[in-house]
C-alpha cells in the first residue's frame, strides 16, 4: 500500500488537487493508469457530502491524467459489502469529517481488518488522516468534547500508521473550544508522552516501500511543547 495521509488534497476554495509538495507528482507515480476508487463516508448515516466529494474528485483527478473507472461510496445501505468494495478499489479516500464518528464506522465495518492485506493507494483527508493511526489522538472539536469527561480522547484507528496526525494547523491553531485555547490548554497537556504531528493545508505524510515522510510544513507537539520540524517544499524521514 501507499498512503498519502493529507490535511487537505485541495487546493483552498477549490477542489482541484494541490501540488505543492510533489503531492500530484507522487499520485502520478502511485496511479499510473485508469483505476477505481472507493469513498469511505465520515458519516455512514450522512453520506450526502461524500457523493459531492467524490464527483468533485473524480474532475479533479482527471484533470491531472488519473481517471476514475468507477466511484463507489461506502455508507450505512452497503456497509455489509465493505470486503467486496475494498477488494475491488485501487484507490481508497478516507474523507474528512467528525473523527469518532468516523472511528466508529471504521469499527462497525472492521475496515481494519478489510486493509491488512490491500494492496492500492490511500489518500487521507483530515479525519480520515487522523483514523488511520493505531491509536486516534481525537482532539476535541465539537462544543462540549473539551469539558465533557465521558468524552474519549484516543480510540483504536485502522493500524496504518503509528504517527498522530492534526490537520488545518493555519486555521484552528487559535481557536477556543468551551472556553480553553484548544492548543494551549488541550493538545499541548495531551501530549504528555506523547508525539503528534501538526500539518497545515498542502502538507502530507507519503508512506510507501516501509517508510514514511512529511512533506510540506508540519510541527511536532510532544511533552507540551510545539516545534517546526519541517518547512514548505522540505521532507524529512520519520
Amino acid at each position: 500500500m501507499v498512503y498519502f495521509l493529507t490535511s487537505s488534497p485541495c487546493v483552498e476554495g477549490s477542489p482541484a488537487l494541490n501540488p505543492a509538495n510533489g503531492f500530484v507528482d507522487e499520485l502520478k507515480k502511485a496511479l499510473p493508469g485508469p483505476c477505481r476508487a472507493l469513498f469511505v463516508c465520515s458519516d455512514p448515516d450522512r453520506p450526502g457530502l461524500t457523493y459531492g466529494f467524490a464527483e468533485d474528485m473524480a474532475g479533479s483527478f482527471g484533470e491531472i491524467g488519473i481517471t476514475f473507472t468507477a466511484a463507489e461510496v461506502l455508507e450505512r445501505e452497503n456497509q455489509d459489502r465493505c470486503g467486496e468494495l475494498v477488494g475491488r478499489a485501487d484507490l481508497i479516500f478516507l474523507v474528512g469529517g467528525h473523527v469518532p464518528t468516523q472511528n466508529a464506522f471504521f469499527r462497525e465495518t472492521d475496515l481494519r481488518e478489510e486493509l491488512r492485506n490491500w494492496d492500492g493507494v490511500l489518500v487521507g483527508v483530515s479525519a480520515g488522516s487522523m483514523n488511520a493511526a493505531g491509536v486516534v489522538y481525537a482532539q476535541p472539536e465539537e462544543p462540549g468534547e473539551a469539558v465533557d469527561p465521558e468524552y474519549r480522547r484516543f480510540l483504536p484507528g485502522l493500524g496504518l500508521t503509528k504517527t498522530m496526525l492534526l490537520p488545518h494547523y493555519q486555521m484552528v491553531k487559535d481557536n477556543v473550544l468551551d472556553g480553553l485555547r484548544l492548543y494551549e490548554d488541550i493538545t499541548y497537556a495531551d501530549s504528555a508522552g506523547r508525539r503528534f504531528y501538526v500539518l497545515v493545508d498542502g502538507s502530507y505524510l507519503l508512506g510507501k516501500d516501509g517508510g514514511e515522510e512529511l512533506r510540506g510544513e508540519a510541527y511536532l507537539i510532544e511533552n507540551g511543547a510545539l516545534t517546526q520540524i519541517c518547512r514548505e517544499n522540505e521532507r524529512i524521514t520519520l
